[in-house]
């Protein structure tokens, strides 16, 4: 086996012009044209508006490579597309050797018979997307789905990246272009074709049974060998394989197994597993190299008191799935690399994320993002790429190439460990169930792909993990109540959609949230970047061309001033929205924590970002932590402490909850203050609970004090303590943060140098002060948007260059 690639440097032409366009693969068209100087970028302003005409032409791709005579003489030479967006014509010197129609595939070309030895060309022409989906639709006829204002075209009959077409939180940016590796391969006698590895776990013991299919090119007899690796050092023999007509079948036993535990239940050890093919001499001729964890990670429903649960279990143990939906972080598909993956994947680890949902209308992602998964605990709740309209199931050639689209991406992911479910599509359901969508695709017509095909697929190609045919979804009852909260997963959009107050999130007992969001603004310095002067308000053309929500920002105004004073600027406007956003989150996850095991899983909608803009993410498009990002680090806690108030009944029940595999234990600490931050009552008491549970461990009557004070003139600050440090806290209010009869506080810091780069940044107060942040260009914080009562400092690290410009406010700094 030998490989020549074919990724660098490429020349681009625009259909009709003969000018040369310098060009990167994998890349797209338009980030060629915006490295050469040839296109505005689409961020800036209403720029988006300038790019729209890519989408709607032709282009090709072209360069020459070399083929030495060895490379040519093998017995098989395959040109390998990693991924081609979309329409693609492929030729080799001249010769057309093959078309693709599927953004999602990996193609393979038998182009032994048009290379030539020296010098060879290869053209990739690729006809424009948006002519051809609105062909389609006046050919074959559209179909329903949410499309204007939030996207320029369903997408139906073109198996593309959804969201290219637009989305109420990204642009509409058609892209084209060789977007993943591109290679030639050759082969000798034979090539894997196919390994399953699957995993057998009985009382402690490990098995792997590793299945193999060859495909084999003459009649010289092969066979193949198995190993399995730890951290370079072999853990099993090699174990020689006899394959039968390709076919062959094996066993190994794990001595001393180390479990991979999703995020926070305990570590991530990988194994490799290696298998080679020989031939008769022992002459190498193909290899497949994969990395496992040893695991069980399974979707357990069962019938209960309340209906059906929903939850997952790592190696046997329930888990509360706490986590966000994932959304492509680029509108160029192929931009996303390792260190992008890198620096979104660890901030959710790093706030105790250990579920991210693959939402169906993106692209199924690259093997890095998977590879850092399984390395962090992030287990991962897959969608097929169909969201948000209906799609031709009926076509036996559409139906043809969802299959191998389909194939291609199970056996490409089925063995990172962090695979948790497939699903089959997002929220169709809940557009046949109230959208009309069932004038043009029936029930059964649905059930030929989400109910058939694709579990099917899912149960022969990756028969150790679970499938679910829709997110929402409901197993029992009526097919059309996406929102059942006795069983399945839902989305639940009462807040922001339906504008219903935060507290209607503690009215859903719901199984599992896949879904559930608030937006905020980016950061002043991110907003400033697409913005001129002049159009920072935000009501300015550009800021609405910037929020794609139809009811966006007048949406984040109606609740602000449900919570908050009305902010005097604009840039205090922007972070307060960020604290609204992480409010309302809290709210949730919460309370759903606290409805454990009945409710098991919160799924924020989004942690990222494509572009700059406003939206539901927690981390922007540049990776910087929102407010609620900070929020998530603490209402995803282990082990959580909150308070809730009983407005009626004058009592605050705290609450414990404990995510680990072992007993919580620890001491809870509450202390009543007036809103100034005079103490009024002060407790400690101790905590016990048990592993994977909830429990109220303490009610306090402040009665008297609601009498003796106004409402607005106290605050609980309420911490819990192990070994004698705070691990959890929380602030409970009696009225909305805009009623608080809050001072002006007076927070001074002391700034200490760690080491280069590094600061310890200690902050104190006069005066109870509310959801604090420091800012400081270009840096990171362990910690923001704090709460800090006189005589508790709080100390946060900085990682910044230099300190010298660090600021600090708090709420009252708003208005």
């Amino acid at each position: 086996m030998a490989q020549l690639t074919l990724n660098g440097a490429w020349t681009l032409y625009k259909q009709g012009d003969p000018t040369p366009i310098p060009a990167t693969v994998p890349g797209c068209v338009h980030t060629d044209l915006l490295a050469h100087g040839l296109l505005d970028d689409p961020f800036y302003r209403d720029n988006e508006l300038k790019q729209m005409w890519i989408g709607e032409t032709d282009w090709h791709y072209a360069r020459t490579f070399t083929v030495a005579p060895e490379f040519l003489a093998h017995d098989r030479v395959l040109l390998r597309c990693h991924g081609l967006d979309t329409l693609a014509t492929i030729r080799v010197n001249g010769v057309e050797i093959g078309r693709a129609d599927n953004m999602f595939r990996t193609w393979d070309f038998d182009v032994k018979s048009v290379l030539q030895v020296g010098e060879n060309t290869i053209e990739v022409a690729f006809a424009a997307a948006m002519t051809y989906a609105c062909q389609m639709d006046a050919e074959k006829g559209e179909w329903p789905g949410w499309v204007e204002p939030m996207r320029i075209n369903s997408g139906a009959w073109i198996r593309k990246e959804p969201c290219n077409f637009g989305w109420d939180w990204g642009p509409k940016m058609v892209t084209s272009g060789i977007w993943r590796a591109i290679e030639l391969v050759t082969y000798e006698a034979a090539r894997l074709s196919d390994v399953l590895v699957t995993q057998h776990h009985d009382n402690g013991e490990v098995s792997l049974t590793v299945k193999i299919a060859a495909e084999v090119f003459g009649d010289a007899p092969i066979h193949a060998a198995v190993q399995v690796l730890k951290e370079g050092a072999a853990v099993t023999a090699t174990m020689p394989v006899v394959l039968t007509d390709g076919a062959g079948l094996v066993t190994l036993r794990i001595p001393d197994p180390h479990l991979w535990w999703v995020n926070g239940l305990g570590e991530q050890p990988l194994y490799e597993v290696k298998v080679g093919l020989f031939d008769n001499g022992d002459g190498f001729i193909d290899t497949w190299t994969k990395r496992i964890g040893l695991r069980t990670l399974t979707l357990e429903r069962h019938p209960d008191e309340w209906g059906e649960s929903f939850y997952f279990a790592c190696n046997g143990v329930p888990f509360f799935a706490k986590g966000a939906n994932w959304i492509p972080a680029s509108p160029y598909p192929w931009e996303p690399q390792y260190a992008l993956y890198q620096m979104l994947i660890s901030a959710a680890a790093d706030v105790h994320m250990n579920m991210l949902r693959v939402w169906g209308g993106g692209v199924y992602e690259d093997d890095a993002f998977y590879a850092l998964c399984d390395e962090y605990g992030i287990a991962i709740w897959q969608d097929f790429m169909f969201a948000c309209g209906t799609y031709p199931t009926t076509d036996a050639e559409f139906m043809a190439n969802v299959k191998a689209e389909a194939t291609d991406n199970i056996k490409r992911l089925r063995h990172h460990p962090c695979m948790a479910l497939w699903c089959g599509n997002n929220e169709i359901e809940q557009g046949m169930g109230g959208s009309g969508w069932q004038s043009k695709l029936r029930w059964d017509d649905y059930g030929l792909l989400w109910d058939k095909l694709l579990p099917e697929l899912v149960a022969e190609l990756a028969p150790q993990t679970a499938y679910w045919p829709g997110s929402p979804h409901t197993p029992i009852g009526d097919r059309n109540d996406h929102m059942n909260p006795a069983a399945g997963d839902t989305h639940l959009w009462g807040v922001w959609h339906g504008k219903q107050p935060f507290e209607w999130y503690h009215t859903r007992p719901d199984r599992f949230v896949s879904e559930f969001g608030f937006q905020s603004f980016p950061e002043p310095a991110t907003v400033y970047e697409y913005t001129l002067p002049q159009d920072r308000n935000i009501t300015s053309y550009v800021m609405e061309h910037h929020q794609r929500s139809g009811i966006g920002n007048s949406t984040i105004i109606h609740y602000l001033l449900d919570w908050f004073r009305l902010s005097t600027s604009f840039d205090g406007t922007l972070w307060l929205s960020q604290i609204l956003q992480g409010m309302a989150m809290k709210y949730a996850v919460e309370g759903w924590r606290r409805n454990m095991p009945r409710s098991m899983g919160a799924l924020y909608w989004q942690l990222n970002d494509m572009w700059p803009a406003p939206s539901w993410s927690s981390l922007d498009w540049k990776g910087n932590w929102k407010a609620l990002h900070y929020m998530a680090r603490r209402f995803f806690a282990p082990l959580l402490i909150t308070g809730v108030e009983d407005e009626a009944g004058g009592t605050v029940h705290i609450h414990a909850t404990n995510d680990q595999r072992v007993e919580g234990v620890g001491e809870a600490e509450y202390v009543l203050t007036t809103a100034h931050g005079e103490v009024l009552e002060h407790s400690t008491f101790p905590v016990r609970v048990t592993a994977g549970t909830t429990a109220v461990v303490g009610s306090v009557d402040v009665r008297r004090w609601l009498d003796a004070y106004s409402p607005r003139d106290l605050l609980m600050w309420v911490s819990l303590r192990v070994d004698g440090a705070v691990i959890s806290e929380d602030l409970v209010t009696f009225c909305r943060p805009k009623h608080l009869e809050l001072a002006q506080p007076s927070i001074t810091l002391d700034v200490h140098t760690v080491s280069d780069g590094e600061f310890d940044v200690t902050l104190t107060t006069d005066a109870a002060a509310l959801y604090v942040w420091l800012e400081l260009a270009n840096a990171k914080f362990s910690d923001n948007f704090v709460h800090l009562r006189p005589g508790t400092p709080k100390t946060i690290r900085v990682r910044a260059q230099d300190a010298a410009d660090l600021k600090v406010r708090s709420l009252v700094d708003t208005y």
